[in-house]
């Protein structure tokens, strides 16, 4: 099992890098690969996915992010594409929350995942992770989006770009709708 690659950035796409390890250009699909730049040197914490048409190996800049993707594809009929989509989508600690509460409006609206999916995780995840506190601005923020007549698909795009230093349910909301135009 791979666990971890270090080396050089030669390339960056929408939803992978490839980055030098001793001469060989290794792809490594990652949420945002857009935070590395051409030329630097980086350390991926890495899964490693063997499938019946190859292997595919997902990055992560820390292992607590790693572990949590693992976590995730611990529930049986979630692979590997589906739990980065999700990521991508919200971070670790929205998720997580939203399942140590059993929030399942926000992991089929925010995160997108299908109710029997999401109803499935809870069942899986709920008592591994245990009870946690979980804001659900990004839940209100969905449901203002869609009342304002985004679709839920250009919602959840909005949510995605908004920044980390955007605290709080109007700044967020501010960012969300400023990113959008």
């Amino acid at each position: 099992m791979i666990r971890q690659i270090r080396g050089k950035v030669l390339s960056i796409g929408t939803a992978s890098v490839i980055i030098e390890v001793i001469g060989f250009g290794i792809e490594v699909r990652m949420n945002a690969p857009q935070t590395l730049l051409v030329g630097n040197d980086v350390c991926v914490m890495t899964h490693l996915a063997v499938k019946q048409d190859g292997l595919e190996l997902y990055g992560f800049l820390d292992e607590t992010d790693r572990d949590f993707f693992e976590l995730i594809l611990s529930v049986p009929g979630i692979g590997p594409k589906t739990a980065q989509n999700m990521l991508r989508r919200a971070s670790c600690d929205s998720i997580e929350g939203a399942i140590g509460t059993r929030d399942l409006a926000y992991l089929t609206k925010v995160v997108g995942l299908g109710k029997k999916s999401a109803e499935k995780m809870l069942a899986e995840l709920a008592d591994k992770i245990g009870p946690r506190t979980h804001d659900n601005a990004d839940g209100e923020i969905f449901d203002t989006l869609v009342a304002l007549g985004y679709s839920e698909r250009e919602a959840r795009k909005a949510l995605q770009t908004i920044p980390d230093t955007a605290i709080g349910k109007d700044m967020r909301l501010k960012a969300a709708l400023s990113s959008s135009h």
